[in-house]
């Protein structure tokens, strides 16, 4: 064996595939193992080699377990290994389900002694007693290791035997290193190119793994073509048989929190924290944010100069837009804050995390905002229920109350009311109608002196006339 050659291969191996070498080492080890149990050994024994890469030598070793009485079922009978020799011609699948039914049906009392006790088979086991005289100290259930002759020379049948052991357990060990590395970046930002694009599934080729962004885990009406290159969140990793499933996502508010963490430095640092946020994907995000050195402003932090760290994060996530205020643990300064960027006049805080705000009619629908989304927001970043109401409403309100409050208090102390209100309130339908009357009659009267009057006038002129007229006429006569 080239020891030279043999080495660089496990070595070109491991780095191609990512894994340690002695990953590597322990696959070749079972190959051997594999091709030497074909050609050189029984079916039911247990074939262990030991390789050793510097001096290319391997040994191998025939594996014993050592057991005791205890340890043993009792010696089944000819009826038993008939039945368990037709148990063991049925499908495996098939002979669990019905294991599952009878321990249902009768209990499971007696399940972990049946199981744990096992059927002695020589070439698996060995008594303890016999054990000792090869392996002194050795206990029930340890392994005796009894070396066996070495073969170097197999077959091909054996040679194909030990290359899909390879290639295979290679594969699985590919597989664990990849579900390991992924689960342990966990919450991250992963950067990955658009592989394909099956319905509205998204397949992201992150480099030694192909990630899932499923359609409710993408930022609405963003368009994503095939070769850009993202940032995503990695979300979860499960293991499935085809391999480690990767999910993705750009909707969720984390990934928001961890693009600021890349963007803004003092928030890598810890000077400035974000304590809480909220996002409708694909529309707007608030984030609260907090200083913990003096001096340190964390909104402008956020900001940067001229706005260059936010915009940058908006740009990545499609343009949403981004809301950043200051945390406080005032509850009524955190709630107006939340609101922004409407103004709020004041907040009243109520029972069962309930909040009264009140906004100048002119910054009424900037604080609910579009369809309600600045208060439901500000909803889920304060973790309070607020009610919006306008400052004239408030004022009319108040006033009303205080109204009658002032009437509730006269009628407890018995104080009597103004004397108008008190004619108008004793009046009866009866002098209403009188006075009706009365009005009624000094109408006619006024009516009927101003006839008289008018018929006296026209009577003084016909004097008047018929004296001109007499005197006329004596005149003539003369």
């Amino acid at each position: 064996m080239d020891l030279k050659a043999f080495g660089s291969a496990i070595t070109q191996i491991a780095e191609d595939k990512g894994i340690s070498e002695e990953k590597v080492l322990e696959t070749i080890e079972l190959a051997l193992a594999a091709a030497y149990k074909r050609d050189y050994a029984s079916r039911g024994e247990h074939i262990r080699v030991k390789l050793e890469p510097k001096s290319g030598k391997m040994k191998v070793f025939k594996v014993f377990l050592a057991v005791n009485e205890e340890m043993l079922k009792p010696e089944e009978t000819e009826e038993e290994a008939e039945d368990r020799r037709r148990r063991e011609s049925i499908p495996q699948s098939v002979r669990a389900a019905a294991r599952e039914a009878i321990m249902v049906e009768e209990g499971t009392a007696d399940k972990d002694e049946e199981d744990d006790r096992i059927r002695f088979n020589p070439e698996r086991h060995m008594m303890v007693e016999e054990a000792k005289q090869q392996q002194k100290g050795i206990k029930p259930g340890e392994e005796l290791l009894v070396e066996l002759e070495t073969h170097e020379e197999f077959g091909r049948i054996a040679a194909q035997t030990a290359k899909q052991v390879i290639v295979q357990r290679l594969r699985e060990v590919e597989r664990e290193t990849i579900a390991q590395e992924y689960v342990e970046r966990s919450g991250e930002i992963v950067s990955g190119i658009v592989q394909r694009v099956e319905g509205r599934t998204i397949y992201i080729d992150l480099g030694r793994g192909v990630g899932v962004l499923f359609p409710q885990e993408q930022i609405p009406g963003e368009f994503l073509r095939l070769g850009a290159r993202i940032r995503v969140l990695l979300l979860e990793v499960n293991p499935t048989p085809r391999g480690p499933q990767i999910l993705l996502s750009r909707a969720n508010p984390e990934f928001v929190k961890q693009l600021f963490d890349m963007e803004v430095p003092e928030i890598a640092a810890g000077t400035v924290e974000i304590k809480e946020i909220a996002r409708e994907a694909g529309s707007r995000t608030k984030i609260a944010v907090m200083s913990h050195q003096a001096g340190v402003d964390p909104i402008g932090a956020c900001v940067g100069q001229r706005g260059t760290r936010v915009l940058t994060v908006i740009n990545e996530i499609n343009g949403e837009k981004i809301d950043v205020i200051e945390w406080s643990e005032d509850a009524e300064r955190f709630i107006a804050n939340s609101l922004a960027p409407a103004q709020v006049s004041s907040v009243e805080l109520l029972d069962r995390m309930n909040a009264k705000v009140m906004v100048p009619e002119d910054q009424m629908s900037l604080a609910i905002g579009r369809e309600g989304q600045n208060v439901r927001l500000a909803v889920k970043l304060t973790k309070w229920k607020i009610e919006i109401e306008g400052a004239e409403e408030f004022q009319a309100a108040e006033a009303a109350e205080e109204e009658g409050e002032e009437a509730e208090a006269d009628l407890q102390t018995g104080k009597p009311a103004d004397s108008s209100e008190v004619e108008e309130t004793t009046k009866t339908p009866e002098d209403g109608e009188a006075e009706d009357a009365v009005g009624d009659a000094d109408e006619n009267t006024k009516t009927a002196d101003a006839e008289d009057a008018q018929d006296g006038a026209e009577d003084n002129e016909d004097a008047k006339q018929a004296a001109a007229e007499a005197a006329a006429a004596s005149g003539e006569e003369e």
